[in-house]
């Protein structure tokens, strides 16, 4: 057996003001490493939280539900404020960006972006994206194939309340868009499902922010923060963050 490396929250310190770095839903914060690295480079200080029971095996992650993801990230926002950080912008990549989003109707953020974001989701999706990352997962701690066949069939029977949970919380972010009233920066991937770019415009009609935008990218697909158009990407978030009122 394979001891899996657990992923871990980072912080990059840089200068007063402070971008609060969101994950994508089965991942960890490797999804978010590089943008942080670019923006730490650029005198912004960067902090992303690993979300209870991510960076861990999928039952693991079936044991925890949104509730607990959120406090994470709100754990991380509150993070950044008692280290003294009064200016404070959030980034999300898929699960991340719905964060980012209801951290948005909440918190007092100074810009938001999101990229890669669902507007809505099925239980049957978020099931199969579950049991993708448990094959992978076992697969990386180097166990036998009837092994995995007879853990995932184990797994199938499992309770999926959470991703119930999930698809409700995703729901709830959504109903609450016209809350938003802060600059807010909209990306999806061309690469990506068709569902992305309808949530990518969804999300731009329905926010309250007098300063939004909303901009696809032709190489990328669903983690656009690792894809071909990164560099793009992060020159464009750059560009957002230079312009926010702090």
């Amino acid at each position: 057996m394979v001891k899996v490396v657990q992923p871990k929250s980072f912080l990059l310190k840089g200068g007063k003001k402070a971008v609060l770095l969101l994950h994508s839903f089965t991942s960890n914060t490797v999804d978010v490493k590089k943008l942080g690295r670019y923006l730490n480079q650029e005198n912004y200080t960067c902090f992303a939280p690993l979300y209870e029971g991510h960076g861990l095996s999928s039952e693991q992650l079936l044991l925890t539900n949104p509730s607990d993801w959120r406090k994470s990230v709100e754990g991380g926002y509150q993070f950044l404020k008692n280290e003294g950080y009064q200016t404070i912008a959030v980034i999300g990549v898929s699960l991340g960006g719905i964060f980012a989003l209801n951290v948005g109707q909440k918190l007092n953020v100074n810009g938001i972006v999101t990229m890669s974001v669902p507007y809505k989701r099925d239980v049957d999706m978020l099931k199969s994206r579950v049991l993708k990352y448990a094959l992978t997962y076992k697969q990386l701690e180097g166990k036998g194939k009837e092994q995995i066949s007879y853990e995932l069939d184990h797994l199938k029977a499992s309770s999926f309340n959470s991703l119930l949970q999930f698809k409700e919380y995703i729901d709830l972010t959504m109903e609450g868009l016209s809350r938003i009233e802060k600059s807010i920066c909209i990306l999806y991937g061309e690469l990506d499902e068709v569902l992305y770019k309808e949530s990518a415009d969804y999300i731009y009609q329905n926010v309250s922010s007098e300063s939004k935008s909303v901009k696809g990218y032709s190489n990328s697909r669903h983690l656009m923060t690792l894809g071909e158009d990164q560099e793009e990407i992060q020159a464009d978030i750059l560009s957002f963050l230079n312009n926010l009122q702090w």
